[in-house]
């Protein structure tokens, strides 16, 4: 599941990328009640994007934001508890490793699902059924 991090150069202390990347990670885990699973924390994957300052904007304004979005096979985020849950948790998240100097509103979080069928992985189009079974691609 990836989850890709963009934000502003200069929002986070510099070398806290990496560490806020994780914490993030660890956290969707939580939500879904999947903190021990190791094959569901090994397919979680990503990207950070640190963006010039003159770069990011909000309001068709420059300014210093943070994006956190995250693809998900359609039944990830699914209950209304996960959603408010994570989305405030992974906005103090990064509100705190900014030492409190990004505001919470400069701060997005957005889930992608994908279509059902459509998830792959090592070349196998996956349905919500195998990913959930475990069962081995066909």
């Amino acid at each position: 599941m990836p989850l890709t991090l963009t934000l502003t150069e200069g929002v986070l202390p510099k070398g806290t990328e990496k560490a806020t990347f994780s914490r993030l990670s660890d956290c969707m885990l939580k939500w879904h009640g999947q903190s021990e699973n190791l094959d569901l924390k090994r397919n979680i994957v990503g990207s950070i994007h640190v963006v010039p300052k003159d770069h990011t904007f909000s309001g068709s304004m420059e300014g210093p934001v943070v994006f956190i979005e995250w693809k998900v096979p359609g039944f990830a985020f699914a209950t209304r508890e996960i959603q408010q849950g994570y989305i405030e948790e992974a906005t103090d998240i990064v509100h705190e490793a900014s030492k409190g100097k990004q505001p919470k509103d400069r701060i997005w979080v957005n889930v992608v699902h994908a279509v059902d069928g459509a998830w792959g992985i090592a070349g196998h189009a996956l349905t919500n059924a195998q990913l959930t079974s475990g069962a081995p691609a066909a």
